[in-house]
């Protein structure tokens, strides 16, 4: 048992909840403080851009704990609170309220924020970003009746957002600066596949545009692009990206480059003072470099992890990276992480146009990512497989649907 001491986790999201959960069931009975700027409990964030947002899924089914878990577990929830100042030194918090509080560990999953629009208008009623649960809830009710949707940004939560304002009977157009969607993630080969099944559902597709204003008065009317056509706007949905919330890192003079660096343990350069979730840039000992990633599974993963390493267990993060998305009907699964540049092919196995089929990203003959659509018999798990085992690959057979899917070596 360890004893005696307090942990602080700073940022009440998924990876923080499940640190405090893991504390626990590891066997720490010390002070667990949980804190959150927002004044819900922990919750999961994916339902916000896909069945709540869409009103199919109930809010009471994406928190990551029951009401009483917090009190039943002994774990001290401070929500509506800020931590306005971070001192490793004295090992102290100051809150917003003008409170401190102690710490022996502390863990920073503060998450990240949603990019703003750097353009005039931008802050127009009607421009709506997606974070929270309350952000969801505002732009359901401005798109549940229809009307015109315009989405800037062709990304996960961009691409979301247009599927369910179509399913609301929207008319949506899509303002993508890249020459295709989820350029970045993807490259060009699988983002016209996803550019291929939003024309099909009606949306109206702006590729290789950017937005250089809004126009209202108080209230959005209208978006000017660099090629001068206007677009008329009753919602704007911006889906630019997100930053990592770094700010209470850096004022206390931790590592800061795209995130908190931290290193395989998910430690900091302070031996007391972790970081986990969307904020966290760690070193991944699979490439050999810090990677930062957004997404449900990497807070579900690295909360534990972090927790485990504030007691001093010996632990690594080291998961394949993994991401997924349902728009309209087809949902995907993806797996991997690659430098820009770091694939030479992509290797497509069976039938696109039946929007049914795996994509794998091949540097020479090994696969470094993967994903499916709408494969789930097999499923991501012979994906994670193959990228895990470092093997070389039979090109020819890996592309045959007809031979399993992990006989593949030549």
């Amino acid at each position: 048992m360890t004893t005696g001491s307090t942990h602080l986790i700073v940022g009440a999201g998924l990876a923080g909840a499940k640190a405090a959960q893991t504390l626990r069931e590891e066997g720490f009975d010390g002070r667990v403080v949980l804190i959150g700027a927002e004044t819900e409990r922990p919750y999961e964030r994916p339902p916000l851009s896909k069945g709540y947002l869409l009103g199919t899924e109930d809010k009471a089914k994406f928190y990551v704990h029951d009401e009483g878990w917090y009190r039943d577990n002994d774990v001290e929830l401070l929500l509506g609170c800020r931590v306005t100042s971070l001192d490793p030194p004295a090992h102290q918090v100051e809150l917003d309220s003008g409170e401190r509080l102690g710490y022996r560990k502390l863990l920073l999953a503060t998450g990240a924020s949603p990019r703003r629009l750097d353009v005039p208008g931008a802050d127009l009623g009607g421009v709506h970003h997606l974070r929270s649960v309350g952000d969801s809830e505002r732009l359901r009710a401005a798109i549940r009746g229809g009307g015109r949707v315009v989405v800037v940004g062709a990304g996960w939560i961009g691409l979301e957002a247009a599927a369910a304002a179509r399913g609301y009977g929207c008319h949506v157009t899509v303002i993508e600066p890249r020459p295709s969607p989820l350029h970045a993630a993807l490259g060009p080969e699988i983002g016209t596949f996803f550019a291929d099944v939003h024309r099909h559902h009606g949306v109206d597709l702006r590729l290789g545009r950017s937005v250089t204003d809004l126009r209202g008065s108080g209230q959005v009317r209208a978006l000017t692009l660099d090629d001068g056509s206007e677009i008329p706007a009753d919602v704007v949905i911006v889906g630019v990206g997100a930053r990592p919330r770094t700010e209470l890192a850096e004022r206390a003079g931790l590592a800061v480059d795209d995130g908190v660096l931290v290193d395989q343990t998910l430690r900091t350069a302070d031996p007391d003072v972790y970081a986990a979730g969307d904020v966290a840039r760690a070193f991944h000992p699979r490439y050999g470099a810090p990677i930062r990633v957004e997404h449900w599974a990497n807070a579900l993963g690295t909360g534990p992890i972090a927790a485990k390493s504030m007691l001093g267990r010996h632990v690594v993060h080291d998961r394949i990276p993994y991401f997924f998305t349902d728009q309209y009907d087809i949902g995907m699964e993806y797996a991997g992480w690659y430098p820009p540049g770091g694939y030479d092919t992509v290797l497509i196995r069976g039938d696109v146009g039946s929007q049914m089929f795996y994509a794998f990203w091949l540097a020479a003959d090994r696969v470094v990512a993967g994903m499916h659509v709408n494969q789930w018999d097999e499923g991501i798990a012979p994906v994670q497989e193959l990228i895990g085992s470092d093997a070389p690959v039979d090109l020819d057979r890996l592309a045959d649907p007809s031979v399993p899917l992990l006989q593949h070596r030549g």
